[in-house]
């Protein structure tokens, strides 16, 4: 076994990358997982359980941006007051706040159902790490915007956060096919029986 070279990443450069090799390499079959054969099936139905592990990432990144925003609204003054006191800005928090708190429920709704190992857990799974995700991405891209040119620089960690929120939408399955998952689950009546 063998490793590439690290990957120079966009953001989670605290998490190392590298290709891993195998040559020659055999395993026994006392330490398979799952009877042979059965391997894909296998890799699919634990996807449906990391991806909720997925959207807490996203929410912790969120709430992180989030608070970083809110730290530096109520500090950072123009035109003699706190930029918190611009009723436009409080616009844009009170919709990352509300985003934040729906997707940290969608990913306690299916951390729950992960744990039991429901029958909507691909549902669940699948939508709340699309949906976490997705808030990730808008809410680190609106701290950075609340920031202004302080948000674009690395002095601030929102920059770095906006960078860590993207891959939330890329591993585990892109967003695109959690999509799919839903649609899949919700036309096979999954979710009717909730």
């Amino acid at each position: 076994m063998s490793f590439g070279a690290p990957e120079k990443k966009l953001g989670i450069r605290g998490s190392p990358t590298r290709e891993v090799y195998f040559d020659s390499v055999r395993i026994p079959a006392s330490r398979r997982i799952g009877p042979e054969g059965t391997g894909f099936t296998t890799a699919l139905h634990t996807l449906d359980h990391t991806r909720t592990t997925i959207a807490a990432q996203a929410v912790g990144i969120a709430q992180g941006a989030l608070d970083y925003a809110l730290g530096y609204m109520q500090e950072r003054r123009q035109f003699g007051q706190p930029i918190a006191d611009f009723q436009g800005l409080q616009f844009m928090v009170a919709d990352m706040g509300m985003r934040v708190e729906a997707a940290r429920q969608l990913t306690y709704a299916a951390a729950g159902r992960s744990e039991r190992n429901d029958r909507d857990l691909a549902f669940f799974g699948a939508a709340a790490k699309c949906f976490a995700s997705d808030v990730a991405m808008q809410v680190t891209t609106d701290a950075v915007q609340l920031l202004g040119g302080y948000g674009y620089t690395r002095d601030y960690p929102v920059e770095r956060m906006m960078r860590d929120a993207k891959i939330t939408q890329i591993y585990e399955g892109t967003n695109q096919i959690q999509r799919i998952v839903v649609a899949r689950q919700l036309l096979d009546g999954v979710q009717s029986q909730l």
